[in-house]
């Protein structure tokens, strides 16, 4: 993957309001679906500079806060209820600006962390994120999304449950974590740090549990 500069970001590859923007298209969304849906399927946190969905299925976000920097870092509470994938849609909701300041602006810079409740009824013993600009497609090489892929010997990578992880850049934007496990109806955490150096309005972080095979 391409990782550029600072020259690299840009704060006029969209209209420069696009957080009004978006807000209005998740509003007029959830005006659309049934009460009843929106109530029950799906949830739209927003903090900071983006907004969190568990649109998708799969899953249910139960809470969300933080800004995204280092010592405040955007935290999303998650009840995940099978070993199969999920996927997380993340939106900007403020305006980008390079190097802006976290929370008024889709800076780029997103200090994460998941707090993933596993309601599956099975053990997980390894834990797999991946990195989508758009939607079933692997992040590539240019598009300048990743898990802070300049960073060769990152110190900020940690899970409360697994004791190692594998960061993998091509073809696919992947962090796995490994050599641990999460019995069912037990929490984890995980922190990391994405980057996102060409920034979209919409991207997506696919959440993959394994289970013992054999």
């Amino acid at each position: 993957m391409r990782i550029p500069g600072p020259g690299g970001f840009t704060s006029t590859r969209f209209p420069s309001t696009p957080g009004r923007a978006c807000r209005a298209v998740i509003s007029a969304l959830m005006m659309l679906a049934p009460s009843h849906a929106v109530a029950d399927e799906v949830k739209v946190w927003a903090t900071g500079a983006y907004s969190f969905s568990d649109e998708l299925g799969g899953f249910h976000i139960t809470g969300a806060s933080g800004i995204g920097t280092k010592d405040d870092p955007l935290v999303i509470t998650e009840e995940l209820n099978s070993a199969t994938p999920v996927t997380l849609t993340i939106r900007t909701t403020k305006p980008i600006q390079a190097f802006g300041k976290a929370g008024e602006f889709a800076n780029g810079i997103m200090y994460m962390r998941l707090d993933v409740l596993n309601n599956s009824g099975q053990a997980w013993i390894e834990f797999q994120f991946e990195l989508q600009e758009i939607l079933n497609q692997p992040s590539v090489f240019g598009d300048g999304l990743s898990f802070d892929q300049r960073n060769k010997t990152p110190d900020n990578i940690w899970s409360s449950n697994f004791a190692d992880f594998d960061r993998e850049f091509e073809p696919y934007d992947r962090l796995l974590f490994r050599n641990g496990k999460i019995d069912p109806m037990k929490t984890a955490s995980f922190e990391f740090l994405m980057t996102d150096y060409t920034p979209r309005w919409t991207f997506y972080l696919v959440q993959d549990p394994r289970i013992p095979t054999g």
